[in-house]
């Protein structure tokens, strides 16, 4: 059932990182948590870190109680086996918080008591799954994106660990790890971090008889969850941690989603601290003022979170790209490089990225080399007619503002100076964190002709190059003279302890421990959806009631027709066609989508509210 405290619940903003760099730069932005890949085995394979650089991440976030997680989220072969495990050891070695895995394998590994979170991968979509999740071991749950907050609450009453929900970035198209589209078309498969995004190309609908309907438009391609107005629905409903997506993102787009939603969530948490508290510890101090239209965006979209959102726009038929915002619309054509424009409402700059639709439907985009006034002057030949509307997707300035040093973090203390008995010399110093550490020094005292409070001040204040801030200074040592150089030893001393205090106390959650009793909720017989790719899978599926298992497809293909997308978003409904309503006729079945030599049928589970694409030809 769900958890039961009077104490408030710890809230997490989650915050993705392809390498180091960004990592450090997302905890400065105030980040709770971190996630990123190692060397490999993540979902993201080209955002891959050796351990040396997740090392310095680890040494860096601890500093502030902030977790690191790493993404160990692919399937995993047999004959990779031991080498995932021993990466598993050293990632436990070097402090590595918890592991974020869909691979049942993993739990039949010989490998340490390192904390394991379901990804969103395994599919999280009912109270069922995640109560069977949290009782073979795992300690955080990540939710599937589709889920409403109706539907959030109710497995939040069934579990007692945290649960973590995406909160912005991008969105699969297919729930998460049960999408074979870019395996059977490309042999890459998604669940080895090789997706090739065939929900990002443009498709033309056709009816069986071949009438078109739609021609050569984005119709999988999703627009960017946006939920920072859903902050406090979002934690009502349970969730304790806010993921952001976006392991390839650069580090401008992470600084600026992190710092946002930042804001967002200390807004509710200062609003209702006997309910919440933040994760971690540090106040940040940002340099500029998020903006999350200024980032990359296919747009946005609540997705299913309740009633009214299901039935908004949640596709960008007419571009997977970045549109950006509208600045003008077109009052003149004048040459093949400029135009004049109207309803400017953005003081545009040289470099920015503009662009525009085509009257196909076709996004174009362009370097802005100058304006003049209302006249812009392209970097590149266009055409445009009267009346389009123009957006920006690159703001020149924006990308230099944030491209510098935009935030720092610090920890709080408080020094305290004084004279005990046999006159030695007292530095204490407090910090936020809980740490409290003293260092000494015998003192030959000697009466000093002028004051010295504020010399001793100056000394003590020399703390630059740490993540430290000094709030308040107590002096009691009076009109005594002190050497700096006796300051300095002292204060240097105190802080080195300060940071060994901090790395015995700091404590990390271990794995929970397996009920093997429980039986798993898919049934007795599994099948390729079940990703199973390693005997350890099998074998831990059999230990949970399976009787027979169909592996992956990745290790054995299909001959037949196969389902290769399972999705809560209906192609009909975005279209205004849906089967229950009147309208839904207009659009015989069956339909198919194509896109070159990729050919798709659609069959709609109007019962369950979902939309299926399935391959019809045989794989050799």
């Amino acid at each position: 059932m769900g958890k039961i405290s009077n104490q408030p619940r710890k809230i997490e903003l989650l915050a993705p990182a392809r390498d180091a760099n960004t990592a450090i730069e997302a905890i400065k932005h105030g980040a709770d948590a971190i996630y990123m890949g190692a060397s490999s085995h993540g979902a993201r394979a080209a955002a891959g870190n050796s351990l040396d650089d997740i090392t310095k991440v680890v040494e860096y976030a601890h500093q502030f109680n902030v977790k690191v997680y790493i993404t160990l989220n692919t399937i995993i072969y047999n004959d990779e086996l031991e080498t995932v495990e021993q990466l598993i050891h050293n990632l436990y070695r070097i402090g590595v918080d918890a592991l974020i895995v869909q691979d049942m394998g993993i739990l039949r590994m010989n490998i340490p008591p390192i904390a394991l979170h379901a990804s969103t991968q395994c599919d999280t979509r009912n109270a069922e799954k995640a109560q069977f999740l949290e009782s073979v071991g795992f300690s955080q749950i990540v939710l599937a994106r589709e889920l409403s907050f109706t539907e959030i609450a109710e497995i939040h009453k069934n579990v007692t660990v945290p649960l973590e929900a995406f909160v912005h970035g991008a969105l699969c198209v297919s729930y998460s790890g049960d999408c074979q589209a870019s395996c059977v078309s490309t042999g890459r498969s998604a669940n080895r971090g090789e997706c090739s995004q065939m929900c990002r190309l443009p498709y033309t609908l056709k009816g069986i008889d071949g009438t078109i309907y739609e021609h050569h438009k984005y119709l999988l391609s999703l627009r960017d969850l946006n939920r920072i107005a859903d902050i406090e629905a979002m934690l009502e409903a349970g969730v304790s941690s806010f993921k952001i997506e976006g392991r390839l993102k650069d580090v401008g787009y992470v600084k600026n989603t992190v710092a946002a939603y930042r804001q967002a969530i200390d807004k509710i948490i200062n609003q209702y601290p006997e309910k919440y508290q933040r994760a971690s510890l540090g106040t940040t101090t940002l340099t500029f003022t998020p903006s999350l239209a200024k980032s990359f965006n296919r747009g946005f979209t609540r997705y299913f979170a309740d009633e009214v959102s299901a039935f908004r726009p949640m596709a960008s038929f007419n571009s997977p790209k970045s549109i950006g915002e509208p600045v003008a619309r077109v009052k003149r054509f004048i040459s093949a490089t400029s135009f004049d424009v109207k309803e400017l409402s953005a003081e545009l700059h040289n470099g920015d990225g503009l662009g525009f639709f085509y009257t196909n439907g076709d996004f174009y985009g362009f370097r802005l080399n100058r304006i003049d006034k209302n006249t812009i002057h392209s970097a590149s030949k266009i055409y445009v007619e009267p009346g389009i509307v123009i957006y920006r997707n690159k703001d020149k300035q924006w990308d230099d503002e944030i491209a510098r040093d935009t935030a720092s973090r610090h920890i709080d203390i408080e020094i305290s100076l004084r004279i005990a008995s046999n006159n030695i010399l007292l530095l204490n110093i407090i910090d936020q964190r809980g740490n409290d550490v003293t260092t000494s020094f015998t003192l030959e005292v000697q009466q000093a002709k002028t004051p010295q409070k504020e010399a001793r001040q100056r000394v003590l204040e020399k703390i630059g190059g740490t993540i430290y801030r000094i709030t308040k200074i107590n002096d009691t040592v009076g009109n005594i003279f002190i050497p700096a150089s006796i300051l300095t030893e002292l204060r240097r001393n105190a802080l080195s302890l300060l940071e060994q205090a901090h790395r015995l106390r700091y404590t990390r959650e271990y794995r929970l421990p397996e009920d093997q009793s429980v039986s798993t909720p898919m049934g007795t017989h599994l099948t390729y959806h079940d990703n199973v790719a390693n005997r350890l899978a099998q074998q831990f599926y059999t230990d949970h009631g399976v009787k027979s298992i169909r592996p992956a497809i990745e290790i054995r293909k299909p001959n037949d027709d196969i389902v290769v997308m399972t999705t809560r978003y209906c192609l009909r409904r975005e279209m205004g066609y849906c089967l229950k309503t009147n309208k839904g006729k207009e659009l015989p079945a069956p339909l198919y989508i194509e896109s070159g030599w990729n050919r798709f049928r659609l069959d709609f589970d109007c019962k369950n509210c979902q939309m299926k694409l399935i391959k019809e030809f045989k794989i050799q």
